[in-house]
């Protein structure tokens, strides 16, 4: 009976040390794993943050290619204006151009006009002149035939 207990007693021993020599694979493998979980764990975390920064950078690349498209349209925009301003100053010019001409023109009939004036005003003056001749001369002749009735 002794003996079948200690037979029993040894069995449990090379049950226990086969359970712990288990225990301890198992232990060992579960920090393997554990390991691969952190660091897969870490992986993923590092991936998603990539991620996260990728979507940043394509919503602000979004965001800057709405902008360009805004500024571009007022670009052209401007551009538009600037080209109707330059077509209106050109027509301007043609205008200030044709203006001075008609100036400069009326200038000239101005001065013709003012020399014509003079020239009036001496053959006005000479006229008066000769018409107070007539009137004396007349007055005279009236003196005259009033003495002779």
């Amino acid at each position: 009976r002794l003996t079948g207990q200690q037979q029993e007693i040894n069995n449990l021993i090379q049950r226990k040390i086969a359970v712990d020599e288990e225990n301890a694979r198992l232990k060992n493998e579960f920090g393997n794993l554990n390991q691969k979980f952190k660091d897969k764990s870490q992986e993923l975390n590092t991936e998603e943050c990539a991620q996260k920064k990728e979507e940043q950078n394509r919503l602000v690349i979004k965001n800057l290619e709405e902008e360009n498209k805004g500024l571009n349209t007022c670009c052209a925009d401007l551009l538009n204006d600037l080209e109707k301003l330059r077509k209106q100053e050109a027509q301007w010019k043609t205008e200030k151009s044709g203006t001075d001409a008609r100036i400069k023109n009326l200038e000239t009939d101005l001065a013709e006009a003012r020399e014509q004036m003079k020239e009036l005003r001496s053959i006005c003056s000479n006229l008066s002149s000769q018409v107070a001749v007539k009137q004396e001369e007349l007055s005279q002749k009236d003196c005259d035939v009033t003495r002779a009735k």
